[in-house]
């Protein structure tokens, strides 16, 4: 029995520093735990809500990127364009005085042979004038009797 007296007593005395334990608990909640719970809830909710900032700030960004890559391949196919209008442009220019330079060349080939057409003509009409001509004096140099004159010696008269 003294063990449960011994055991009672010990309880006893132990009441008190319980209650001052529980109370120092309590007070400890009240001015350290709670405190700190708090700042960690805000701590956890400002993180979410930077991360959700974060996440929509690398969306918005993606999307610029991708707005970005669109405008810079619709801008180089434009250019693209442009430089296969400017080259389709130029080798019609030059298609274009390729073909006037054949033309005028095949106008000055064909303005040569017509005057090469009448040279020869007019050659030829020439030529028939004088082969009648030079036919008529062989034709008289032969009909004609021919009269030689050979050269008087110096003292003759």
């Amino acid at each position: 029995m003294e063990i449960l007296k011994q055991l009672g007593d010990l309880f006893l005395a132990a009441v008190p520093t319980a209650v001052f334990v529980f109370l120092f608990y309590l007070f400890l909640r009240w001015s350290f735990f709670g405190p700190i719970e708090r700042v960690v809830r805000e701590r956890d909710r400002r993180i979410e809500g930077a991360r959700r900032e974060a996440e929509e700030l690398r969306k918005t960004a993606q999307e610029k990127s991708h707005a970005y890559q669109d405008a810079l391949r619709k801008a180089r196919a434009e250019l693209f364009r442009e430089q296969e209008a400017a080259r389709r442009a130029a080798l019609d220019e030059r298609g274009a005085s390729i073909r006037q330079a054949r033309q005028r060349a095949n106008e000055e080939i064909q303005a040569a042979k017509r005057r090469i057409h009448a040279e020869v003509e007019v050659a030829r009409a020439e030529l028939d004038t004088s082969t009648t001509e030079l036919a008529e004096k062989i034709a008289r140099a032969i009909l004609e009797p021919q009269r030689q004159e050979y050269p008087r010696p110096a003292g003759e008269v």
